[in-house]
């Protein structure tokens, strides 16, 4: 069988040859006429076995046949198989211009669809069809929406909203928190707690201690969250140090306690990437050699975590930029603005660096 490729390259060929054949005088074309017409003459006195015709040779004479008289012509088939040709040719032509359903929509709106059942999960074809025609003007079948919108995953199958969206949804309001151990010089193990707000992730508090319990936890959350808060979660995981009397504690403080599942340290995903920008950033780096040591460690990278450092998550953004945070001012884009330069101030001893735009 002939690929798709080589038809239309034959197709393509007897082109070209039949406008080289116009171009000619008729004079020329008679007489080449003649002289094929007895080579076929002789062709048809030896009775030479005759090949199978392909597709390109098909649809090249059943086009040219419409330009001539072609029943004394036609010699290699017989004329009712031109004609069912022909009538192959009209048949095809017409199934393509026939061809059942409605034509697809643009691939912008489809496009446009897909993302809107995407970001908004409790939606269905109803409401996004109403969606396109009263806001933006755009009519289409709520059919017609269902058939673009993708399909669910089988954890999700009644378009519930999913953790991550919760804590999108109530980042303002949510505050998490964790433990992680650190080893000293001596190698003595230190608990560290991490609060952190989800929000702004900016790190609330932190603290360290040898032994960590209940009653500890509790006096590090009224130090650091206040009596006038506006937090409404709380997200830890199981460990036994979180016991039911601090959870008893926290909804007394007007926050509701969400433990986090099982072996599913991503239900805790913010607070543990504190924790591993902290083991990676500055930890990995720096051997604690008391308590003190390391609290102090931590203070300078406290302060610079929530004061300086660019976080992606925000936009980029800081989470509690400080006062003196200039912007540049000059019109071109990789040139720092007039009357003002790049001031580093070292952070850790020079593991970190400050940048800021100070005036000259």
């Amino acid at each position: 069988m002939m690929s798709i490729a080589s038809l239309l390259y034959h197709l393509l060929a007897d082109a070209i040859a039949y406008a080289r054949l116009l171009l000619r005088s008729s004079n020329s074309q008679a007489a080449e006429i003649l002289f094929l017409r007895k080579q076929l003459a002789l062709y048809q006195e030896r009775n030479a076995p005759r090949n199978p015709t392909d597709p390109a040779t098909r649809i090249t004479m059943a086009l040219l046949s419409n330009r001539f008289n072609w029943r004394d012509a036609l010699v290699i088939v017989q004329p009712k198989t031109l004609v069912r040709w022909h009538r192959l040719g009209f048949r095809l032509f017409w199934r393509y211009k026939s061809r059942p359903g409605r034509p697809r929509i643009p691939l912008e709106l489809r496009q446009l669809i897909r993302e809107m059942a995407l970001n908004n999960v409790c939606w269905g074809e109803e409401r996004i069809a109403n969606e396109l025609l009263l806001k933006l003007g755009i009519r289409v079948s709520p059919r017609t929406v269902r058939k673009y919108m993708p399909s669910r995953s089988g954890g999700d199958p009644r378009g519930d909203q999913r953790w991550r969206t919760f804590l999108q949804n109530h980042a303002q309001a949510i505050v998490a928190c964790d433990f992680c151990v650190v080893v000293t010089a001596t190698f003595r193990l230190l608990y560290v707690l991490v609060i952190i707000e989800h929000g702004s992730r900016r790190l609330l508090h932190f603290n360290t201690t040898r032994n960590p319990t209940a009653e500890w936890t509790r006096r590090q959350f009224r130090e650091a969250i206040p009596s006038d808060h506006q937090y409404r979660y709380l997200i830890h995981d199981r460990d036994s140090i979180f016991s039911a009397d601090f959870d008893r504690s926290i909804e007394n403080d007007r926050m509701r306690v969400l433990k986090s599942p099982y072996r599913s340290p991503k239900a805790n995903s913010i607070c543990e990437r504190a924790i591993g920008s902290m083991r990676r950033e500055c930890l990995d780096y720096m051997i604690p050699l008391t308590e003190s040591h390391l609290k102090r460690i931590l203070k300078l990278w406290a302060a610079y975590y929530n004061q300086s450092r660019p976080h992606t998550a925000l936009g980029p953004g800081i989470p509690a930029p400080k006062g003196n945070h200039r912007i540049s001012t000059s019109t071109e884009r990789h040139c720092i603005g007039p009357n003002l330069r790049v001031m580093a101030k070292s952070v850790l001893g020079g593991l970190h660096h400050d940048y800021q735009l100070v005036p000259c």
